[in-house]
C-alpha cells in the first residue's frame, strides 16, 4: 500500500508548493552523511550486519522523530528493478541506493520532502528537499532530524577530521547541498559553457539532473558543493548560496536580452516546441526533456499561457522510463517507451487544454 503511494504519482507533494525564485530554481536539497560507529561501512557489511543497521535507524527515527507517524519504510530487496527506479526518478533515493546497496532501505515521509536513506555508501544519508531557493530551511530540517538521531547512536567522529564516511570526499561536514535549475537563456546564449567552468573553480559542481555521472537534459543543471573537509556547514551555504544568486541574474539578464534582440526567433521555438508536443506520435526522453524546457521557458516569460508549469513538471518525471514501464505494466523496448512518451505527453496536454 505505502510503495504504490510513492510511485503512483509523478509529483511528489512538495512539488506542487511554490518557491522562492521558483522560476528559475525547481528545487533545494541538502543531504547528511552518517556513519554508527560499531559497524563497518554499507561496502563491506554483510546482511546480518546491515540489517541491524536498518532496525537501529527506524528504532531512533520512531522513537525521536516528531514526524514518526508518517515516515515509511521500504527495502530495496523487496522492490522489483522498475520500482527502484521510479524511487530515483522522483529523486526519492539515489542511483547508487537503487542499483548497488542489496541491503539498503529508505524512510520517507508522507509529503515526499524527507528520506533517510540506509545502506547506501554511508549508514545514514538524510535527505530533505524543498520547492524553489531554500538551502537554509532545507538544513535546517535536516539537523533537526540528525540531532533526534543522534540521540540514540554514536556516531562515527573524529575531533580533527569531522564526521567519517566511505567516500573520503564526503569526510568533515558530511554536508552535500544543491539546488536544481531551469537555465535554458544561458544555454541557447551560448553562455553556460563558459560559466561550467568557472563554477568549478569555486569549488562547486555542476551536474544532471541525477547528480553526479549524469548529463544535463531539459536545460535542468544541479550545482552543489565539492568540498566538506575543512570548512563550516555555514561557509558551505553561503559560499553556494552567493554563486546560485549569481546564476539567477544571469539568466534572467540572458532571458531579457532574448526577449530584447530575438523575439520572434524566441517565439517561433517556443511555440513550435509546444506543436511538437501536442503532435508527435514518437518522441525521445532527451527531446521531450528539450521541448518541455522550452515550454516551460514559454510559460515564465508569458509567451505561451493557458498551461501550468505543475502539469510540466509532471511530465518532466512522468516521461522517464521507470515511469513508462511502471504504468504500462510490463517491460518497455526503447521504441515501445518512445510511443507511450508521445502518447502520455498529447493526452495530457489535451486534458490540460479542456
Amino acid at each position: 500500500m505505502s510503495l504504490e503511494r510513492f510511485i503512483s504519482d509523478a509529483i511528489s507533494p512538495w512539488m506542487k508548493r511554490e518557491g522562492p525564485e521558483s522560476d528559475i530554481v525547481l528545487s533545494s536539497r541538502v543531504r547528511l552523511a552518517r556513519n554508527i560507529h560499531q559497524y563497518v561501512f554499507p561496502i563491506a557489511a554483510d546482511k546480518e550486519s546491515a540489517h541491524e543497521v536498518i532496525s537501529t535507524i527506524s528504532t531512533c527515527i520512531s522513537e525521536e522523530s516528531e514526524e514518526a507517524e508518517n515516515l515509511e519504510m521500504l527495502m530495496m530487496e523487496e522492490l522489483k528493478p522498475v520500482e527502484k527506479r521510479v524511487l530515483v526518478e522522483k529523486h526519492l533515493i539515489s542511483p547508487n541506493l537503487a542499483e548497488q546497496a542489496k541491503y539498503g532501505a529508505v524512510l520517507m515521509n508522507a509529503d515526499e520532502s524527507v528520506s533517510i536513506m540506509v545502506n547506501e555508501e554511508d549508514h545514514i544519508r538524510i535527505q530533505c528537499l524543498a520547492p524553489g531557493f531554500q538551502l537554509e530551511e532545507v538544513l535546517h530540517r535536516a539537523n533537526e532530524i540528525d540531532d533526534r538521531i543522534e540521540k540514540n547512536v554514536d556516531y562515527a567522529f573524529d575531533e580533527k577530521r569531522g564526521y567519517l564516511t566511505s567516500c573520503p570526499t564526503n569526510v568533515g561536514t558530511g554536508l552535500r547541498a544543491s539546488v536544481m535549475m531551469h537555465l535554458p537563456a544561458l544555454v541557447l546564449s551560448k553562455k553556460m559553457s563558459r560559466i561550467i567552468p568557472a563554477i568549478n573553480q569555486l569549488g562547486l559542481a555542476v551536474r544532471g539532473i541525477y547528480g553526479e555521472g549524469t548529463e544535463a537534459q531539459g536545460n535542468i543543471f544541479q550545482i552543489s558543493n565539492q568540498m566538506t573537509l575543512g570548512k563550516s556547514e555555514e561557509d558551505i551555504m553561503e559560499d553556494l548560496a552567493g554563486v546560485v544568486m549569481q546564476v539567477i541574474q544571469q539568466e534572467r539578464a540572458a532571458r531579457k536580452q532574448l526577449q530584447d534582440g530575438l523575439k520572434l526567433q524566441l517565439e517561433d521555438k517556443l511555440f513550435r516546441s509546444l506543436g511538437t508536443l501536442e503532435n508527435c506520435r514518437i518522441i525521445q526522453s532527451k527531446e521531450a526533456a528539450k521541448c518541455l524546457s522550452d515550454v516551460r521557458l514559454g510559460i515564465d516569460l508569458e509567451i505561451l499561457p493557458g498551461i501550468s508549469k505543475t502539469i510540466l513538471n509532471e511530465l518532466m518525471i512522468l516521461t522517464q522510463p521507470g515511469f513508462l514501464q511502471q504504468y504500462a505494466g510490463e517491460v518497455l523496448t526503447p521504441e515501445e517507451r518512445d510511443i507511450r512518451r508521445a502518447t502520455l505527453i498529447r493526452e495530457r496536454i489535451k486534458l490540460e487544454n479542456r
